[in-house]
């Protein structure tokens, strides 16, 4: 993984996460450490038109009962404290606290009988599609992102095809991204967001190169020199070689940077996503809902693959927060997520970009004695929007308790073969060797694009 974060904090002009623009950028994981990008580098103009998909995460499991897939008819220790709404799309109804969304359900699609959850704390199947602990070829599997980043490209060489918005979480699971597989680090996501280095060997630092002396390209060549020296005999030169590669590009462009900073947003789109709360949730992602702007930014400035997590979503312990939480958490989202949706169709991006958000499972029908929702990986749902796909419709129906699908189980390979469609990948005849000259798919055969959404 390849990270990049300033270091220092407290500035004025300064990112979502309120670390300043005027520290140093690092580029960091598993090969490169620190190199700046300054602000003052010449801009760009602003990128054609491309696919691209946007994989919104929602770490630690988030109820489909309580938000999309609501049982009225259900006994009360089921259907929960919630009722549902109807929305804009007639027969469709979502959970109260979600009144924008249900105002531009026209433009969504409710996933609601995700049928295949592994069950883990984990946001390794949001990334990959696939289970942890599975067999995987040697490098292991790709992350949707690197999928993308080996078929299509960079759409501007300044900016990487894969980005992710994921930050480093408590529990370090709910914060990574994927990696590049066996398709190797060229194509791993390039982490824009952080916490803490985890260790010295991770996250290298290229110490003494500042935002003003970027400009004296000598100077910063000596310091990737002196660190590719250091690290000489780990045994990772090839992948360095590539992320220096990589740095050197972006530093060229003030692109990325730009994409990033959110003061060169329009006010008014960015109030319409609300306020986000700067506080990691225990041991989860921030309440960031700027974040949701910034993927699409991110994506108009060349980006193909953008992941991100958005707060924390198990709630189920003794403190028996699930309904309060729910009342604090779901109108954040709705609010986050109907502002994007209206943004990506009023910039004519809603053919092109597609987005999905999910977790890793659903939440028991049944109320536990803390008045919680436990793990049900038997059921679960996600939203898609956007990408061309035929929206303002429901896929899939789970029995009257909301415990299983009783129609239509969706796997979660079957989202990733249709977010890949969507992005112009002809994921059924496409094979890729793995490092073992193994031919693989980009998804299971028999995974296919939902015939319901393409």
């Amino acid at each position: 993984m390849i990270t990049i974060l300033s270091a220092q904090a407290g500035k004025t002009s300064s990112f979502c996460d309120r670390l300043s623009r005027r520290g140093f950028l690092t580029i960091g994981g598993m090969a490169l450490g620190g190199l700046g990008l300054s602000d003052v580098l010449a801009a760009e103009p602003r990128s054609r038109s491309h696919k691209a998909i946007i994989n919104i995460y929602l770490p630690g499991g988030p109820s489909h009962i309580d938000m999309w897939d609501p049982k009225p008819d259900a006994p009360r220790e089921v259907r929960g404290e919630f009722n549902p709404i109807s929305t804009n799309v007639p027969g469709i109804q979502i959970c109260e606290l979600f009144p924008q969304l249900a105002a531009v359900m026209d433009k969504v699609v409710v996933v609601r009988s995700l049928s295949d959850s592994a069950g883990l704390h984990d946001g390794y199947q949001c990334m990959t599609g696939r289970k942890k602990g599975e067999r995987s070829p040697p490098g292991g599997w790709p992350s949707g992102g690197a999928w993308v980043s080996k078929m299509q490209g960079p759409a501007q060489e300044s900016v990487p095809p894969n980005i992710a918005l994921m930050y480093q979480t408590g529990n370090r699971p709910w914060g990574e991204p994927g990696t590049g597989g066996f398709l190797g680090v060229a194509h791993a996501p390039f982490n824009t967001l952080g916490r803490e280095a985890r260790s010295t060997s991770d996250n290298m630092v290229l110490q003494g190169v500042t935002l003003e002396r970027l400009q004296d390209r000598v100077q910063l060549r000596r310091a990737i020199d002196s660190m590719k020296e250091a690290v000489d005999n780990r045994g990772i030169m090839d992948s360095l070689d590539v992320s220096v590669g990589q740095a050197m590009g972006i530093l060229t462009s003030s692109r990325l940077a730009d994409a990033l900073d959110l003061s060169k947003e329009d006010p008014k789109i960015v109030a319409r996503y609300g306020k986000s709360n700067t506080q990691f949730q225990r041991d989860g992602a921030p309440q960031m809902v700027e974040n949701f702007c910034i993927a699409r930014r991110l994506v108009e400035a060349g980006a193909r693959f953008v992941s991100m997590n958005y707060s924390r979503w198990d709630w189920h312990g003794n403190d028996g927060m699930n309904f309060p939480k729910s009342r604090e958490e779901f109108p954040m989202l709705d609010q986050a997520l109907a502002a994007l949706i209206t943004d990506l169709h009023e910039r004519g991006l809603d053919r092109d970009v597609s987005v999905v958000v999910w977790g890793e499972f659903g939440r028991t029908p049944k109320i536990n004695s803390k008045n919680s929702r436990d793990h049900w990986p038997q059921a679960n749902g996600c939203l898609m929007f956007g990408g061309g796909m035929r929206t303002g419709q429901v896929v899939g129906r789970t029995n009257r308790n909301g415990e299983f699908p009783e129609d239509r189980p969706v796997k979660f390979q079957e989202v990733f073969a249709t977010l890949y469609r969507n992005a112009g990948i002809d994921v059924e005849n496409i094979r890729i060797f793995d490092q073992a000259g193994v031919p693989q798919y980009l998804v299971e055969q028999g995974n296919a694009p939902m015939r319901e959404l393409v």
